[in-house]
């Protein structure tokens, strides 16, 4: 009879053990998908001002043609591959593609800003300034937001790894997740923006 007790005890106990693991990975699951829809938002307005980026810069930049389609393209790109994401943030194909679609995107509007500095009307454009101070800004909340996201993919990945979570991980389908990072060292930073 005590040993039936001390084996429905430990059964109890490692039936409640594995519930705290599963329940743990779904909280650091669920928080990594929340902090990449705080990079969700930020990308989708920076995707909205590209548009009218590109609308002020055609009519002043006539001889960039190339150029100003190259912003658009890169930018339905990355828009794509985001919302490929937006709908999987653990698929780590997913976040692969929007890494470089994003790196795409980045090096284009680099290369719009870089000409833009050879028209002065441009460049004083009261509209442009403001697109470019609002784009710069979202670059900014873009990069607290892919820390963020990338801390929360620390954080299940690491608890994810650990032993035994890994074999319940493995069991109930918690795949490693994928951080959102960008590569090439130059293209870390915002691109520059300043109209002044």
């Amino acid at each position: 009879m005590t040993t039936l007790i001390i084996l429905s005890v430990l059964i109890i106990i490692l039936i409640a053990w594995s519930v705290s693991i599963y329940n743990k990975l779904v909280a650091l699951r669920n928080r990594f998908k929340n902090a990449f829809a705080q990079i969700d938002v930020q990308l989708k307005r920076r995707y909205d001002l590209i548009p009218n980026l590109v609308e002020i810069a055609k009519s002043y930049m006539k001889h960039e043609r190339e150029t100003l389609e190259a912003v658009i393209q890169a930018r339905n790109q990355a828009q794509q591959a985001e919302e490929q994401v937006a709908s999987q943030p653990d698929d780590p194909n997913a976040m692969k593609n929007l890494m470089g679609a994003e790196q795409t995107l980045t090096g284009s509007l680099g290369r719009l800003f870089a000409l833009s500095e050879n028209y002065p009307d441009l460049k004083a454009n009261q509209n442009m300034m403001q697109l470019s101070e609002e784009l710069s800004s979202t670059e900014n909340k873009i990069a607290f937001a892919r820390q963020a996201f990338n801390d929360s993919v620390m954080n299940y990945n690491t608890y994810r790894e650990q032993f035994p979570n890994t074999i319940f991980a493995g069991m109930f389908g918690f795949n490693q997740a994928q951080e959102f990072i960008i590569d090439n060292e130059a293209e870390r930073e915002a691109p520059k923006v300043s109209f002044n």
